[in-house]
C-alpha cells in the first residue's frame, strides 16, 4: 500500500516536471503576444478618475478571467472536433484588432479635436457610471480577441504532449496573461499615488521628494507611451494573425522581412474594416432620415 501510495507521489511529480517544461516553452511562445496584451490593456486601462482606477481595473480583470474559463474549454473542443473553426476566428479576430489600431490612427490624424469635444459631449450627455461601463466592455472585448490568440499558441506549443499537461500548461500562460498583466497595469496606474505619498512622507526634501516628483511627472508620460505602443501593438498583434493563417500571406512573409509583412496587412485589414464600417453607418444614416 505504500508502494502504490509513493507511486502516485512518482506519477505526480512527473507530471508537475512535464508541466514546468511545457508551460516554459509555452511562455517563451507566448511572450511576444504577451508583451503586446500587457501594452493594449495597459492603454486600455487607463484614463479614469483616480478613485475609479482601482474598481474598473478589478472589473476589467474579472472580464478578463471569465473569457479565459470560456475560451480555454471551447479551444480544446474545436481543436478536436473542427480546428478550421479555429483559424476562422483567429482570422475575424485581427480583423477587429486592425480595425482598433486603425480607428486610432485614423482619429488622432483627422478628428483629434472633434473627437476630444465628442468625447465631452458624450460625458455630458450621460452619466459618468455609463462612460465608465462603456469602456470596461471595450476593454474586455479586446481581451477576448488577444486572450484567443494566447490561449491558441499555449496551445499549439503543447500539442504534443498528453492532454493532462495540455490543459494545466495552458491554463497557466492564461493565469500568467490575466493576473501578471494586470498587476502590473495596477502599479503603472498608481504611480501617481505613490509619488504624492513619497513627496508627502519626506516632506518635499531629498532623494525621496525627487523620486516621488518622478513618479508623478512620469505617470502622463508612460500613459502616452502605452497609447502609442498599444495601437502598434494592435496593428501588429492582427497582421501577425493574418501571416500565420492565411497561405498566401505567409508566402510574402518569406519572401520580405516579416515585421514589414505584418505591419502592411495589419494596416490595410484595418483600414478596409473602417472603410465598411463608415461606409455602412452612412448608408444606415441616409435610410434612417
Amino acid at each position: 500500500m505504500a508502494s502504490g501510495f509513493f507511486a502516485i507521489l512518482d506519477d505526480i511529480a512527473s507530471l508537475m516536471d512535464d508541466v514546468a517544461s511545457a508551460s516554459k516553452i509555452a511562455s517563451q511562445k507566448t511572450a511576444g503576444i504577451l508583451g503586446d496584451d500587457l501594452a493594449v490593456n495597459a492603454e486600455k486601462a487607463t484614463g479614469f478618475v483616480s478613485s475609479r482606477e482601482l474598481p474598473v481595473l478589478w472589473a476589467i480583470t474579472k472580464g478578463a478571467l471569465l473569457n479565459k474559463i470560456i475560451i480555454i474549454p471551447i479551444v480544446f473542443l474545436l481543436q478536436v472536433y473542427l480546428p478550421i473553426a479555429i483559424t476562422v476566428v483567429l482570422i475575424i479576430g485581427g480583423f477587429y484588432l486592425a480595425y482598433e489600431g486603425v480607428e486610432k490612427i485614423y482619429e488622432y490624424l483627422f478628428h483629434r479635436g472633434h473627437h476630444t469635444h465628442s468625447v465631452e459631449a458624450a460625458l455630458t450627455a450621460e452619466s459618468a457610471k455609463e462612460a465608465e461601463k462603456s469602456k470596461i466592455k471595450a476593454a474586455i472585448s479586446t481581451d477576448f480577441i488577444l486572450s484567443v490568440e494566447i490561449v491558441i499558441i499555449a496551445l499549439s506549443s503543447v500539442i504534443e504532449e498528453a492532454l493532462t499537461v495540455q490543459i494545466i500548461t495552458v491554463v497557466i500562460v492564461a493565469l500568467l496573461a490575466t493576473v501578471g498583466i494586470y498587476g502590473i497595469v495596477a502599479l503603472i496606474v498608481r504611480m501617481d499615488d505613490a509619488g504624492f505619498k513619497l513627496i508627502k512622507r519626506s516632506n518635499d526634501k531629498g532623494f525621496l521628494g525627487k523620486l516621488g516628483h518622478l513618479l508623478v511627472k512620469a505617470l502622463p508620460i508612460i500613459i502616452r507611451i502605452l497609447g502609442l505602443v498599444g495601437t502598434i501593438a494592435l496593428i501588429l498583434v492582427s497582421g501577425g494573425i493574418f501571416v500565420h493563417n492565411i497561405p498566401y500571406i505567409h508566402h510574402l512573409a518569406e519572401e520580405f522581412p516579416a515585421l514589414l509583412v505584418e505591419v502592411s496587412v495589419g494596416l490595410i485589414g484595418g483600414t478596409v474594416v473602417l472603410l465598411v464600417i463608415t461606409r455602412g453607418k452612412k448608408i444606415f444614416k441616409k435610410n434612417k432620415c
